[in-house]
């Protein structure tokens, strides 16, 4: 009895060194610590941008407590203003959704509207947010182990964390948390996320074409629709106090398509003539390759173990009109869901006509540096889904990098990084598409665990 009792411990006792001798997750975790001890440098010894987080406060100060308009005072949203055309500050009016409000409103109550304090807390969510990328990384298993430093080596990245504030922070960690969730399957968990994401800022709305394409995937037509719910659910309560007094000021406001573009700021597309570039054709023509781009993803590399886009919608749809059971709903492969939700983000990026307008040219610049938060993260991922070698991968990322700290940006840099753009997608249209579900035995253990 000893004996097999000392033969049971043996395991047990192998399991620790076996975790610490994965050399993905040691280096994971060396990284992490790493990360975080360069963070707590540059908060005691680099300044930040003084005209960001004043700005944020400022605007949110008036916006609490209310503003003279018109030799007139508006009271602010705590003053019980509901109407969201009159919440402005000193950048002009309010032009987030109410996650933002709620947020910052919590933020400059902890902090006292004090900077060391407030970089402090955005360096504990630099860490979180990095924590669960990498873990995204570690668990699709995409990336060599050494290639996961790249995600701690972007300055501007580091900027806009600790030394800006942005509300990019608290958008892209949520967006995160919901991709991990849906790892595990957990659709309507991440929808709920998601939902708070785009709560925040709408920029991860880039992400619901493939979200959605892929939900069709998992579940069956009423899960979707539960799904759906779900995150329709999380927006009426956030923004329920607008909703209810002025609707169509709020949808308005905080979900505007239509801003005006300047072309001085234009990251990506600064080399197109400026009649060009705010001309409505240029934005339309923008949207046509955005959709198309999509569409073609998804016909031909997305679902093409499904026969094509309209074979599979087909199904979806005579699978609904049957009420067929859910018997035949297949688990996704952990590969399959990231790499479909990067490359439709990265999409979106590539057709972005630039940057919006926001009635002081300064504002304009910080959400410059913001635009790069929406997809620095998976630019690793996606370089490493292409089929270029190693020192051509490297290159587009440092290429990429660089483009994004040229300022102001001109014609050759603008060039440059539309051309790396377009070099990655060809990468991602030519690489070879593997087939996305997980095979029948193991999906089937899953279920009776």
């Amino acid at each position: 009895m000893a004996l097999k009792s000392g033969r049971k411990l043996q395991p047990s006792r192998s399991r620790r060194p076996q975790i610490l001798k994965n050399p993905k997750a040691a280096f994971a975790l060396a990284l992490i610590f790493m990360d975080a001890l360069l963070v707590a440098l540059i908060i005691a010894y680099v300044p930040y941008t003084k005209i960001d987080w004043d700005a944020y406060m400022s605007q949110l100060k008036q916006l609490m407590k209310g503003i003279m308009q018109n030799n007139k005072q508006v009271t602010g949203f705590l003053g019980g203003e509901r109407d969201y055309t009159n919440l402005k500050g000193d950048t002009g009016p309010l032009v987030y959704p109410a996650g933002f409000l709620y947020i910052y409103s919590a933020i400059r109550f902890i902090t006292g509207g004090e900077v060391y304090p407030a970089q402090i807390l955005f360096g504990i969510l630099y860490i979180i947010n990095l924590s669960i990328v990498i873990f995204i990384y570690v668990k699709t298993e995409v990336l060599p182990w050494w290639a996961i430093i790249l995600l701690s080596l972007s300055k501007r990245v580091h900027s806009i964390f600790v030394l800006r504030l942005f509300n990019d922070c608290f958008a892209m960690t949520l967006l995160h948390a919901a991709l991990a969730m849906l790892l595990y399957q957990k659709w309507h968990l991440g929808l709920v996320l998601f939902s708070g994401a785009v709560s925040i800022k709408m920029n991860v709305l880039l992400y619901a074409p493939p979200l959605l394409l892929l939900m069709l995937k998992a579940m069956n037509i009423y899960g979707v629709i539960s799904a759906l719910a779900c995150a329709a659910l999380v927006q009426i309560l956030v923004g329920l106090p607008f909703l209810v007094s002025h609707p169509i000021a709020y949808i308005s406001r905080a979900f505007n398509l239509g801003r005006v573009f300047i072309h001085f700021w234009s990251v990506n597309f600064k080399f197109i003539p400026e009649p060009v570039f705010v001309s409505k054709q240029f934005a339309i023509s923008l949207l046509i390759a955005h959709l198309g781009l999509l569409a073609a993803f998804a016909h031909y590399k997305w679902c093409r173990h499904e026969g094509g886009l309209f074979k599979f919608l087909h199904s979806k749809v005579t699978s609904a009109l049957s009420s067929s059971s859910s018997s035949g709903l297949k688990i996704l492969k952990e590969e399959h869901i990231m790499t479909t939700l990067f490359a439709g983000n990265f999409i979106g990026i590539v057709c972005a006509r630039s940057l919006h307008y926001q009635f002081y040219s300064w504002y304009v610049l910080l959400l410059l540096y913001q635009f790069y938060s929406w997809y620095f993260y998976s630019l690793p991922y996606l370089l490493w889904k292409t089929h270029f070698p190693t020192v051509l991968r490297l290159i587009l990322f440092v290429g990429v990098e660089f483009c994004w700290n040229v300022y102001p940006s001109n014609n050759y840099s603008s060039a440059l990084l539309f051309c790396l753009h377009l070099l990655i997608l060809w990468g991602l249209w030519s690489a070879q598409s593997q087939y996305p579900y997980v095979e029948e035995k193991l999906s089937t253990r899953k279920k009776e665990k």
